[in-house]
Formats: structure tokens, C-alpha cells, sequence
């Protein structure tokens, strides 16, 4: 879960979250180096103009600053494009849920083993336990196994919203008349926070998204219960 102290991403919770984070940082290094590149050659220019004369009509450095920058893409690109696909891509999934998104709150149906709906509201603050988190925290929590490969599919009854989770690195629009599908898999046990992340009205603030990871048995025996 983000903090108010933390500048980086959160801490992944699923293999496509972890690979986020990796070209992040990869990407980061790369705008290191050409930030510090850019700024050597200004501070030489600047300070000696005079003697840099040649930059301005020197075929070989044109050579240069044209060639590298295309290296450089190629490098940011090839990454880029496979995290692209991956995200894309849609495996056998084990259990199958819809989302509907309304101003403003969540509705999900569980329909693989049978029929569970619900509505998932942000606790309000008058409601508030020791335990709650303030404006992240939901009435009614999504309960999925780890180690399990998840779909999710999603439209909005109303106007545009946008399901997120983070630390899963799963963004995905709420689009009234159409059904968009992705899929995560989550490899650790917690309570996983996201928000609706498309400006969708007065509250748009406060419809939050808690996934409750639990392991594969304990999913089934509140399966049972439900």
C-alpha cells in the first residue's frame, strides 16, 4: 500500500507488476545517463564556446547525435513492446469475475461456481473501525486466491471509470456498452488497495477498490459460505 513518505511504486504482487518495476528503473537509468550527457555538453559549450566552434558544422557529430538517439529508442522500445504484449496477453484463468462500476461505487459477480453478487461501497468515516484504512477501505472486499490466474471483466452502468490496482500494475476502463477484460496473478497473500482512476464526478474520490488475497482453500471454504 502507498504511503505518504514514498516516492517509488509500490511492492508488486504479481510477476507483470514486478516486470513494470523493472522497466521502470531500466527506463530511469537510461534519462539518468542522457540528462547527464545533455548537461556536460551544455556546460562545455558555455564555457567554451570558442573553442567548440566545430560542433556547428562538423559532420561527424551530426553523425553522432543522430545515430545514438536512435540506439537509445531502440533500447526503451524492445522492452517496451514485450511488457506491451504481455499485458495484453489472456491465459486459461481459473476463476472469472465482472465488475460493474456505478457513480459511485462497484458491483462483482462471481459466476464460475455459482451466483455471488454484491456491492462493494467505501467505508464511510462515521463507520470507521481501528482496522479500517480512511478512503481506501470497502464494505464488501473482492476474496480471490493467490496462485491463481484471475479474469476480470469490465463495464460501467453509467459513465467512463477506470478499475485499478497498483501494486498488481492492472488499469483498466469502465466503458458504458462495452466489456474490457484483463488478467493478473497474484503470488503473495495481503489486502491489495486500488481506486477508480478516470475523473468520473463529485465522488469520484471515493469509490476504492480491496482485493482480499487468501490461499486457494481458505477461497473455497468462503465459496461454501457464500
Amino acid at each position: 500500500m502507498a504511503t505518504w513518505n514514498n516516492l517509488n511504486t509500490q511492492n508488486s504482487a504479481s510477476p507483470l507488476m514486478e516486470q513494470l518495476i523493472f522497466f521502470h528503473d531500466h527506463t530511469l537509468l537510461i534519462l539518468f545517463m542522457i540528462t547527464v550527457l545533455v548537461s556536460y555538453l551544455m556546460a562545455s559549450l558555455f564555457f567554451n564556446m570558442f573553442n567548440n566552434r566545430f560542433l556547428l558544422e562538423g559532420q561527424t557529430i551530426e553523425l553522432i547525435w543522430t545515430i545514438l538517439p536512435a540506439i537509445t529508442l531502440i533500447f526503451i522500445a524492445l522492452p517496451s513492446l514485450h511488457l506491451l504484449y504481455l499485458l495484453d496477453e489472456v491465459n486459461n484463468p481459473m476463476i472469472t469475475i465482472k465488475t460493474i462500476a456505478h457513480q459511485w461505487y462497484w458491483s462483482y459477480e462471481y459466476s464460475d461456481f455459482k451466483k455471488i453478487e454484491f456491492d462493494s461501497y467505501m467505508v464511510p468515516s462515521s463507520s470507521m473501525e481501528p482496522f479500517n484504512f480512511r478512503l481506501l477501505d470497502v464494505d464488501n472486499r473482492i476474496v480471490l486466491p493467490y496462485n491463481s490466474q484471475i479474469r476480470i471483466m469490465i463495464t460501467a452502468a453509467d459513465v467512463i471509470h477506470s478499475w485499478t490496482i497498483p501494486s498488481l500494475g492492472v488499469k483498466v476502463d469502465a466503458t458504458p456498452g462495452r466489456l474490457n477484460q484483463t488478467s493478473f496473478f497474484m503470488n503473495r497473500a495481503g489486502l491489495l488497495f486500488g481506486q477508480c482512476s478516470e475523473i468520473c464526478g463529485a465522488n469520484h474520490s471515493f469509490m476504492p477498490i480491496v482485493i482480499e488475497s487468501i490461499s486457494p482453500s481458505s477461497f473455497i471454504n468462503w465459496i461454501m459460505k457464500n
